[in-house]
């Protein structure tokens, strides 16, 4: 079978869902690809590079179209595609069922099976496919290039002869893909960074970044998840009490990103005239839903606005389609894996499998039947919360015989470790040289010493602890090397055996500190 890619004619859109390197992986699966001339040259992939990889150039978009089994595109079909397709083609595209019916219609009449990307399941086997986090991950880096490019100062503060430079605070309203893109970026670039998501189970995420999450004061219980990880609608309490904490912020705040989208629906307003009007004069927001109506009221799709009173709203809907060529490599491997998916056998044919909880989810129009919307997945993106058990309160008497209960095995360990102790120095002393016992009552003693600090360390804190028992271990190297040269047999014996052991101790404990130190750092 043939899988083509044509030129995208959406104004503005310089990705293509086809790339040399995705095309020689392709080939491995069996197919022979097709590519429309020059439809590669906006993201920096000559017709020559597509030839050179085995890719098949043909003239015009109709003469793919009529060639190719699978047509692989980034952007929405228009209507004259879709006539152009035949009983039993495959579409393989962001489509937006939701908004496109007349498109699904059309599609259904053609007899096409059309796989939109946009509708992939998020669940773990189909995050290899999931195009709207691929795009989503660059549109959030770029969110924050584009604020720098259009915001009067640094991000980082600095100190210069000239003087203090403060940081710049950024606000991101969405902690998705796009979101934690945004705050890694901005995080990176020295910014007092916030971040705020109507889902609380992402503040840890938040702040393992390095921003700040915006807690709400709000005693009804608000979850804002919704099935697949998306963010769920509101009620409008909390709505109320978000729009409250955000005009609270905005005099204050330099840099506004918002990503708030809810499937299927316009974006919400998140961010109004008056708090564009509270903030300071060369602010910069980016609106990344721009293309769903857009957060701030002001934004304007498409389209770069400064308001009276000089802040500017950045509107764009083209974000990854300016960094074309990493997004296309990212889309055309999307791509890639659902094709290995549909071509079990790697034989260049092609497997619809409606049984598939991935292609399933995915195909909106098959065999001449719409199928969107899909059931839900069986296996579900996010484990259903258990229910949280309630803790009994203890009384107060209960409290004293659990503290009782605790004295009593402690007092139990200790006495049977002295009384252990005191038996091992009885039996050294009836049949041990004067000199050995010295040094047998220290090492029973710091065996005691050291058993009661260790077992009261929290077990979370054992492996830090490593730090402060290589200092303990090297003072008793030095003790040990003091001994080594005594001229009883048995405490050169015990002094080499410790220093053996205290040498494992020291450079294991380094090895295990200097690598837990590593999974803190950048690489």
């Amino acid at each position: 079978m043939k899988i083509g890619t044509p030129k995208e004619t959406f104004a503005g859109e310089a990705r293509v869902a086809l790339t040399p390197d995705s095309a020689v992986q392709l080939q491995k699966l069996g197919y022979e690809c097709l590519v429309e001339t020059g439809a590669g040259q906006a993201a920096g992939f000559s017709d020559q590079a597509y030839r050179n990889a085995g890719v098949t150039v043909v003239g015009d978009a109709a003469e793919l179209f009529s060639a190719a089994d699978v047509v692989a595109k980034v952007r929405p079909p228009l209507p004259e595609e879709i006539q152009r397709l035949d009983s039993g083609k495959t579409l393989i595209s962001f489509f937006y069922p939701a908004q496109n019916a007349a498109l699904l219609e059309q599609a259904k009449e053609k007899g096409a099976n059309v796989i939109a990307m946009d509708m992939v399941p998020r669940i773990s086997r189909a995050q290899k496919m999931d195009a709207l986090s691929s795009m989503a991950n660059i549109a959030g880096y770029r969110a924050v290039i584009e604020a720098g490019n259009n915001f009067g100062r640094f991000f980082t503060g600095q100190v210069t002869a000239a003087g203090k430079i403060p940081p710049a605070k950024v606000l991101v309203i969405g902690a998705g893909v796009a979101g934690l893109a945004a705050i890694g970026t901005s995080v990176s670039l020295g910014a007092i960074t916030y971040a705020f998501d109507v889902r609380p189970e992402v503040a840890e995420q938040i702040e393992s970044m390095g921003a700040e999450f915006v807690f709400l004061e709000f005693e009804a219980s608000q979850d804002g998840a919704a099935t697949g990880g998306y963010a769920a609608p509101s009620s409008p309490e909390f709505r109320e009490k978000q729009l409250a904490k955000f005009r609270e912020l905005a005099p204050e705040i330099d840099i506004v990103i918002t990503t708030a989208l809810i499937p299927g629906r316009d974006a919400p307003k998140l961010w109004l005239a008056d708090m564009v009007a509270a903030m300071k004069p060369g602010s910069v927001i980016v609106d990344l839903a721009a293309e769903r109506g857009g957060n701030c009221d002001l934004t304007v799709a498409d389209q770069k606005v400064v308001s009276e009173n000089g802040v500017t709203v950045i509107g764009y809907t083209d974000f990854p389609s300016r960094m074309a060529t990493q997004a296309s490599t990212l889309y055309a491997t999307n791509i890639r894996h659902m094709m290995t998916d549909l071509t079990p056998a790697k034989n260049g044919n092609l497997v619809h499998n409606m049984e598939d909880d991935v292609i399933r989810g995915a195909t909106v129009t098959f065999e001449g039947a719409i199928t969107f919307p899909p059931p839900p997945p069986k296996v579900q993106a996010i484990a259903a919360a258990r229910p949280k058990e309630k803790v009994k309160e203890l009384s107060p008497e209960e409290k004293r015989a659990r503290e009782a209960a605790a004295f009593r095995t402690q007092t139990r360990n200790q006495v049977g470790l002295l009384l252990g102790g005191g038996a091992l120095i009885l039996l050294a002393g009836l049949f041990a040289p004067a000199s050995f016992m010295s040094h047998f009552i220290v090492f029973v003693l710091s065996c005691f010493v050291g058993f009661q600090v260790i077992w009261n360390v929290s077990h979370s804190l054992h492996t830090p602890l490593m730090a402060v028992t290589n200092a303990i271990s090297s003072i008793i190297i030095l003790g040990a090397l003091m001994q080594i040269g005594s001229g009883s047999i048995l405490v050169i014996l015990l002094a080499a055996l410790s220093v053996f052991m205290a040498g494992i101790n020291i450079f294991g404990g380094f090895l295990v500190t200097r690598r837990m130190l590593a999974m803190f750092q950048k690489s």
